[in-house]
């Protein structure tokens, strides 16, 4: 799996307190890390129902609630929890090595 992917440094831990978020963009793609507890986790900020940002949404556990239409998805696991989002949002793998933060990036 970890052969599937290319490893781009994003930040360093001190970059991402717990309980912040880091907004980026890779490949034309937006992605919000989210720094839960310590534990760091990297989605899409797209919601796919609407197309509109989702990474500003309050966080429930290990949920995101898209802030315009309440469409809720796993931070974990990228899934779709309730309606009116259908699709599930990406999910990035997060690798921290020192006090560098890497996110993995599916290779084309």
């Amino acid at each position: 799996m970890a052969g599937d992917y290319v490893f781009l440094k994003i930040a360093t831990l001190d970059e991402i307190p717990v309980g912040e978020r880091l907004f980026l963009e890779i490949n034309n793609e937006p992605i919000v890390v989210l720094n839960l507890g310590g534990t760091l986790f990297a989605i899409g900020d797209v919601c796919t129902h609407d197309e509109g940002p989702l990474g500003d949404g309050e966080i429930e556990g290990y949920q995101i609630v898209c802030p315009r239409h309440g469409a809720r998805f796993d931070i974990q696991t990228g899934k779709a929890l309730t309606l009116p989002a259908v699709v599930d949002i990406p999910v990035y793998p997060v690798r921290v090595e020192g006090n560098e933060v890497y996110i993995g990036i599916k290779r084309a």
